[in-house]
């Protein structure tokens, strides 16, 4: 019989309505009940695509002696981390304050009154390498429960003073200048794996976040060992398994310092941003590797996670069905040189495992291989490649495809927008814009009331009841403010607006720090506080830069205030720590650069000659440029005010601090300001 998750519409807790465990959602019911009955807590966080939580969950959620034993003496919870990142967050902190390391599934047992006050992450069925089993786990909170309760309440309070205390300091309150900048590039140097591409050892994740700053950075100053390092990067990633070969977008992660060897599953907000990032790898390069991979990833993204209602699923899950009815990591992705010839026949087998590095002993698991591109000597004819790839692409696709999870999450589908959005304009793939509509539309619709406050989920057209978090309404006003730039139409920049006023009011603390959680959101034992970019922007680091955007677009002085005091976190982080503050870093380039305004008016946005300056515009690599593009009269966007058509034709103005420069008709003249 189907458990309380059965109304839910996580598809991460919809996989758990039919255990025999008496779940709850995370709820006020669920703690009332556990104070009525006197019992602890189990709070069990994961997601849908995550491989470790389905593990523990066939081997002990659906094992129905482990389930009578929770049932009996525990009020257990399931939380979907996508939808509640601020109970993760907070819950998170703690397991890492303890341990030393996090992770997910993650499994926290709580008094009823939410104070945590013993931790893990995956637990065994059985002792397994110094790990003790899941079972001896319970027996042992049960036990201190019952005969040890004032010493669990000791630890639980210690803990919770102990996340009091935590209390960040971030700086002066001012955005970091260029001596921080310059010792953030040397920090980021001395980490760099030359050989490979990329930063650290394994696993390695793709640091595209760091990558915008890396161009940004170029951008500014010219430093031609920034460039590099965001190209090679790039390149490695592009070449490696972790990027997927026949269907495109990446995968989460590398499990080796290579990027060989991916961890499988694909979320929609590392293809968002690298899928931007190789856009602005291209525009400042002119890479047909950058070129081809940007919209390959926005083909991938727009192809297999957009849903019915127009917006963007969050992930597609790392394990499917081998084909023997098991669920198996990659068992989707990977190739047999048998399982080549059986598809191309034995001379283009060959060939094909030649070109994407296939080989008898694999690079994988059970003699199978990651398809990769492999630096090599050969000159491969494109047709007969192409065609290898779509042969592959087909026999692929009858392979029984990993789940979906079809959950929309606000600010991941706000990066989407922004991706996509850029991506059509560059190209100049119109499908992608109106794709990038499509969802922001969606995000319109059904995510927003009419108050402008943001619910973080939707699914199947139905909103869900979460309320949105910080990096929901900066990386959705994040979208928003690339549409005002790329459609010249003004009521997304408006959305905007209301999104950012909401930052302004219910998110910013005194001294101009961001907390993850509004002011008047439900109150756990912390309200949560990270400026550290991680997978995503950093809510804190996101809204720095939609309200520096913003505030570039309309003139907005509390904005630009408010950008520019979140960016003291990244003048006191980025010099010590600059791969957790890649975004912060990119943002302040865009500080330190003004970011310079374009506003472009034409008789219409039809006209060649407006259509050339515009994308001009939208081409220039000056770090974080805001553009306005429309007709003379036009009121859609504040940059338009009062410009002119020199000598009646289109006229492109660029501006920085108050002060333009000579108005032109020229694209090339346009394309040399921006720094073209």
């Amino acid at each position: 019989m189907p458990n309380r998750l059965a109304h839910e519409t996580s598809p991460y807790l919809l996989q758990h309505a039919d255990n025999p465990v008496d779940w709850w959602p995370w709820s006020a019911e669920a703690f009332e009940e556990a104070r009525k009955a006197n019992k602890p807590v189990l709070l069990s966080v994961g997601y849908s695509s995550c491989h470790w939580c389905h593990v523990m969950a066939h081997e002990s959620f659906e094992d129905r002696a482990t389930a009578d034993f929770l049932n009996e003496h525990f009020v257990n919870i399931k939380v979907d981390r996508e939808e509640r990142p601020d109970v993760d967050a907070v819950y998170m902190e703690a397991v890492q304050a303890a341990t030393g390391q996090g992770g997910w599934p993650m499994t926290v047992f709580l008094t009823p009154d939410a104070e945590p006050f013993y931790f893990g992450t995956y637990f065994p069925p059985s002792p397994r390498q110094g790990m003790p089993s899941f079972r001896q786990v319970l027996e042992g909170v049960r036990h201190a429960w019952t005969d040890r309760r004032d010493e669990v309440a000791e630890v639980a309070g210690k803990i919770v003073r102990d996340l009091a205390g935590r209390e960040m300091s971030y700086g002066d309150a001012q955005a970091p200048g260029e001596e921080q900048l310059a010792a953030a590039l040397l920090g980021l140097t001395r980490e760099y794996d030359a050989q490979r591409g990329g930063f650290g050892g394994a696993p390695k994740f793709p640091p595209s976040m760091v990558v915008e700053f890396l161009l940004r950075h170029h951008a500014r100053t010219g430093a031609e060992g920034a460039l590099q390092m965001a190209r090679d990067t790039c390149e490695r990633m592009a070449r490696g398994g972790i990027h997927d070969q026949l269907g495109g977008g990446f995968a989460r992660y590398s499990v080796d310092r290579d990027w060989i060897v991916p961890h499988f599953e694909k979320m929609l907000y590392d293809n968002a941003l690298l899928c931007r990032v190789y856009a602005h790898l291209w525009r400042s390069t002119g890479s047909d590797l950058a070129r081809r991979v940007a919209l390959d990833t926005a083909d991938f993204m727009v192809r297999e996670l957009r849903t019915n209602e127009g917006g963007f699923a969050s992930a597609l899950d790392a394990d499917s069905d081998d084909g023997t009815g098991r669920h198996v990591e990659g068992a989707y992705y990977v190739w047999t040189p048998e399982q080549l010839r059986e598809v191309l026949g034995e001379q283009d087998a060959d060939l094909a495992a030649q070109y994407f590095g296939v080989t008898e002993e694999g690079t994988f698991e059970h003699g199978q291989s990651v398809l990769q591109l492999p630096q090599q000597d050969t000159v491969f004819e494109a047709e007969k490649i192409e065609s290898i790839r779509r042969r592959l692409l087909d026999a692929r696709a009858r392979r029984p495809a990993p789940g979906r999870d079809d959950k929309v999450v606000a600010a991941w589908n706000g990066l989407a927008i922004a991706a996509l959005a850029e991506t059509g304009a560059y190209f100049d793939r119109p499908d992608l814009v109106e794709a990038a509509l499509g969802a922001a539309d969606l995000l319109v619709r059904l995510h927003l009331d009419e108050q402008a406050r943001l619910s973080r989920t939707s699914k199947d057209g139905q909103v869900g009841a979460n309320a949105g978090v910080l990096e929901d309404y900066a990386d959705v006003a994040e979208g928003f403010l690339a549409l005002a730039s790329v459609t010249g139409e003004g009521v997304w920049l408006d959305f905007a607006g209301f999104l950012l006023d909401h930052v302004l009011t219910r998110f910013t603390g005194p001294e101009g720090g961001l907390f993850d959680t509004a002011a008047d959101a439900e109150r756990l034992i912390r309200r949560p506080q990270d400026p550290t970019d991680n997978a995503v922007p950093s809510g804190w680091t996101a809204a720095a830069g939609a309200l520096l955007s913003y505030a570039a677009q309309t003139g907005a002085e509390p904005h630009r205030e408010a950008a520019e005091k979140a960016l003291g976190v990244v003048k006191a982080l980025g010099p010590r720590v600059p791969r957790f503050v890649g975004w912060g870093l990119a943002v302040a380039e865009a500080y330190l650069d003004g970011p310079k305004e374009v506003a472009v008016v034409g008789p219409a946005l039809t006209d060649d000659a407006t259509r050339a300056l515009h994308r001009t515009a939208l081409l220039g690599i000056a770090p974080g440029a805001v553009v306005a593009v429309g007709t003379p009269d036009s009121d859609e966007l504040p940059l338009l005010a009062d410009r002119i058509l020199v000598d009646g034709e289109p006229t492109a103005y660029v501006c920085r601090h108050f002060t333009c420069e000579a108005p032109t008709t020229d694209a090339e003249a346009l394309r040399v300001a921006l720094g073209g």
